[in-house]
């Protein structure tokens, strides 16, 4: 029915366009309220269910969540009215149309499809949602077999950070192929939130430091950082699982075994000189801008260390003890709860292989030939790792 067959006498036409301001604008506020108050599904989709046997959160805990979703809504919201002024595509709609096709003409011309159950601000506020690709704010550049792969799942958890899962080797093997393809590999992220990516070699990649500088010089870098020992087992065993035919472990690792050479340009031995790597991305960036985990202390305690992450990156504390549990057959650290899952979650079975038996002489050589660049390590971190007291 027109709103003008409410009045006994027709109403001019600034009246009606008056009163089709007015109503729109009430049905707008209502609906976000509604919103507000965490009754719209459509605005932030969020999963409530808590059947899963080992998924407890506390009220704390949710309530975290529910402060995030609120402000970013609020974000959206803002967003939303900037962008398509809703109030002055109000004046092309025809006057003499009945309300609801002159709501369906509005809508419309925004893209909503109304007989299908849409509206105007749920649509909107769930399209808002897609974001937009950025380049990282943040970036793991390392190291290998140190434990990167199960800090960026775990910080995944997190619901203000956005990760590529696959390693774009954009700084070491990828840099010709430009910034924006670089972004493109990037998820598509909101306001606030922060996007990341790890690729480990960049730590031992003698121009990454400046490539990646030149792109921000305010990115936030963190190393996983292990027993550079075991650290080297462990390169190796990755290997001897593609190449069984490999030479052994200690043929490898030194120059003259007579002698006790170390033989330094073997890459599972020369990325664990930690000391080294570090001066050239301290030429570039400052200590308080890199962050260094410990790939022991990951395994021990995540969420001890998913806390100093978080702190480093500026976000408040929400992966905590409550997200993890241990796995004894894998003997290291799952997630109770993935991103995008509601099953427990660990890492795949190419992690956590059995180590070869290493023979305790050459095991203990190495550890005497990393022990100087260890202190130095610890003295340029203003961390001690423990490492010397294996």
């Amino acid at each position: 029915m027109a709103f003008s067959r409410v009045f006994s006498d027709p109403p001019s036409k600034s009246i009606f366009k008056t009163l089709a301001v007015m109503f729109l604008s009430i049905l707008a506020s209502l609906y976000f309220l509604h919103c507000l108050a965490d009754r719209c599904g459509t605005c932030i989709p969020t999963d409530r269910r808590h059947t899963d046997p080992v998924e407890v959160l506390h009220v704390s805990e949710i309530k975290d969540f529910e402060s995030l979703k609120k402000k970013r809504l609020l974000q959206k919201w803002t967003s939303v009215m900037k962008r398509d002024n809703l109030i002055n595509r109000l004046s092309g709609v025809d006057e003499d149309l009945p309300v609801v096709e002159a709501n369906k003409q509005v809508f419309n011309t925004l893209d909503v499809d109304l007989e299908a159950g849409g509206s105007y601000f749920s649509g909107k506020l769930s399209s808002l949602g897609e974001g937009s690709k950025k380049l990282p704010q943040a970036i793991i550049i390392g190291v290998k077999k140190g434990g990167t792969r199960a800090l960026l799942e775990f910080l995944r958890v997190h619901p203000d950070i956005r990760a590529v899962g696959a390693e774009p080797h954009f700084f070491d093997r990828n840099y010709d192929n430009g910034l924006a393809w670089y972004r493109d590999l990037m998820p598509k992220t909101l306001e606030g939130q922060i996007t990341m990516e790890k690729t480990p070699s960049y730590f031992v990649t003698s121009e990454a430091p400046a490539r990646i500088y030149a792109m921000s010089r305010d990115t936030k870098v963190i190393v996983v950082v292990r027993d550079p020992v075991t650290r080297a087992i462990s390169d190796y065993t990755q290997t001897l699982s593609k190449k069984p035919d490999i030479p052994t472990f200690e043929s490898l690792a030194f120059k003259n075994r007579t002698t006790g050479l170390i033989d330094t340009s073997w890459s599972a031995i020369q990325i664990g000189i930690y000391a080294k790597h570090l001066d050239n991305w301290l030429q570039f960036f400052p200590m308080r801008q890199i962050l260094f985990v410990s790939g022991e202390r990951l395994i021990t305690d995540p969420a001890g260390e998913l806390g100093r992450v978080q702190d480093f990156l500026g976000l408040k504390r929400i992966i905590t003890d409550k997200h993890f549990y241990f796995n004894q057959t894998k003997g290291f650290p799952c997630l109770k709860k993935a991103e995008g899952s509601s099953k427990p979650h660990c890492l795949g079975k190419t992690k956590g292989r059995t180590h070869p038996n290493i023979d305790p002489e050459v095991v203990q050589r190495l550890r005497d030939f990393y022990r100087p660049f260890n202190i130095k390590f610890y003295q340029m971190t203003g961390r001690k790792f423990g490492w010397e007291d294996d």
